[in-house]
């Protein structure tokens, strides 16, 4: 089952803006992988991180992942970034969200802040791990009032740590890509709870009750099926974070689906 919208991702992420005033924030509300591989609460490993786009802006508008103006509007409210290759992962770290901060400046307040890689920066390579934070992200590692005086060091040596995304309150969402048609089927994930990215993702057709469907990963966010044959609609999709988790999005794709429609799910995975 799916909600459907008819709105491009802009017009819906501005729906999403106005439902904030009549519900509950979506917004951030990170926890510590519970998963042995990833770091526990008083572990920070060492980063470098600099800053692009305008000051208080978003970076991009979506860059190499494929959210699009989605990043300027809640739940990400701009508080994305761009990854060096170890984050990035050639599109597979798009979603993850992770905390950072800096203590090594005047201007740091020591706190830590949110994010989500929605982007890539692949000349970022000085160090192992490497942030290119939007200006909004920098600036909000800074002393309230001392933004800009931290924008302006230049590159930084901050910490950080993978976190739980926590959309809470929202359900995950499929954009169907433009260029999609009845023998072809991509579309754009976002807003996953807990890893926030990626393994894999399956397809399984209306007409056939056991087998999954392979997709595979087109670039940043989008996933894709070229079957060579004409789909059946409704479309479940089994989606797999990085962490093995599986969520199984029944019937999602309703039949009759049109390619620019964004279709949401009334599932997420626990966090």
């Amino acid at each position: 089952m799916a909600f459907v919208s008819d709105f491009p991702p802009t017009s819906f992420a501005l729906l999403s803006l106005f439902s904030l005033l009549i519900s509950p924030c979506f917004c951030f509300h990170p926890k510590l992988f519970n998963v042995s591989r990833y770091q526990s609460d008083s572990d920070w490993s060492p980063a470098g991180a600099t800053w692009y786009g305008s000051a208080t802006g978003a970076g991009s508008d979506g860059g190499a992942c494929g959210y699009q103006y989605a990043v300027e509007q809640p739940p990400f409210s701009s508080r994305v970034s761009a990854g060096g290759p170890s984050l990035f992962k050639s599109g597979k770290g798009c979603g993850a969200c992770y905390q950072v901060k800096c203590t090594q400046n005047s201007a740091c307040s020591g706190s830590p802040v949110t994010v989500v890689i929605t982007d890539e920066c692949p000349g970022c390579t000085s160090e192992s791990t490497h942030f290119d934070l939007s200006g909004t992200s920098f600036g909000a590692m800074a002393v309230s009032g001392q933004e800009d005086q931290l924008r302006n060091a230049g590159v930084l040596q901050i910490q950080y740590k993978r976190v739980e995304c926590n959309y809470r309150g929202m359900s995950i969402a499929f954009h169907v890509d433009s260029g999609s048609n009845p023998n072809y089927f991509a579309a754009l994930i976002e807003f996953e709870d807990g890893d926030g990215d990626l393994s894999s993702v399956d397809l399984k057709e209306a007409a056939d009750t056991e087998s999954w469907l392979p997709m595979q990963q087109s670039w940043g966010a989008v996933w894709k099926l070229n079957s060579g044959s004409t789909l059946q609609a409704p479309f479940s999709l089994k989606l797999t974070g990085e962490s093995g988790k599986t969520l199984v999005a029944n019937n999602v794709i309703p039949a009759g689906w049109e390619p620019g429609k964004t279709y949401r799910s009334i599932v997420n995975f626990d966090v």
